[in-house]
């Protein structure tokens, strides 16, 4: 799932992005109301994580655009304010939760976890197409009556998104967009990188899927023609 990080403080939101991204959350990090607005506005994101107070434009006012303009991706609000009105004030102008500094990083993953579950439709901890099965928890591949391996975090990324839609075609700048984020130094070529490394082993563990490629257009995990 990707994030939109919104905090000032640098220390902070580079000790965050690494702590998320360590729990397999892809993450753009901002540190001013005014690109926060910008990027929810313009990203696919899963849900936001919004610091009330942000330079050139607070945290309240980026979130009332935001619901303003119809965008109702899900919303936790960061603050160092713990008075009920500031609360009150950032509930009522559409977060989605609360959250008040400083906190600990367990209950942090944890209300991200709880703010998708409200928002989302329900995804199994284990997910199944053929004879794969992919397990979000432990980001174990394995296949039925085979083997397994451990998916390195990006490859994980990848193959949930195609298991999630399988034979829908995903493009190369979507894998780009919401795994390595916007601003990533990260060539487009290392998408097809990540897809090979996926294929040798989906065929090394026995799958009867692949990952088929629409030149020029993306990938598709597919069960295998001649075992439909």
């Amino acid at each position: 799932m990707k994030l939109l990080l919104a905090e000032d403080e640098r220390e902070l939101s580079a000790a965050l992005c690494a702590i998320l991204r360590h729990n397999n959350y892809s993450v753009d990090a901002v540190y001013d109301g005014e690109d926060a607005l910008a990027y929810a506005v313009s990203g696919d994101y899963d849900g936001v994580i919004l610091d009330i107070m942000l330079p050139r434009r607070d945290g309240v006012s980026v979130l009332t655009e935001l619901r303003r303009r119809g965008i109702d991706v899900p919303v936790l609000l960061l603050t160092a304010k713990s008075g009920v009105s500031d609360r009150i004030n950032g509930l009522d102008a559409g977060a989605d939760d609360y959250l008040t500094k400083p906190f600990d990083i367990g209950e942090l993953l944890a209300r991200i976890r709880a703010m998708m579950r409200r928002r989302t439709p329900y995804i199994p901890a284990e997910l199944k197409y053929g004879n794969v099965r992919l397990n979000r928890d432990t980001l174990e591949l394995s296949v039925e009556g085979g083997g397994s391996c451990r998916l390195g975090n990006r490859e994980f990324q990848m193959l949930e998104m195609m298991m999630q839609s399988p034979q829908r075609v995903i493009s190369t700048e979507q894998f780009m967009s919401h795994i390595w984020g916007y601003d990533s130094d990260a060539e487009i070529g290392v998408v097809w990188v990540y897809i090979s490394h996926l294929r040798k082993k989906l065929a090394a563990l026995g799958a009867n899927v692949e990952i088929k490629a629409q030149r020029g257009v993306g990938y598709s995990l597919e069960i295998k023609r001649e075992q439909k």
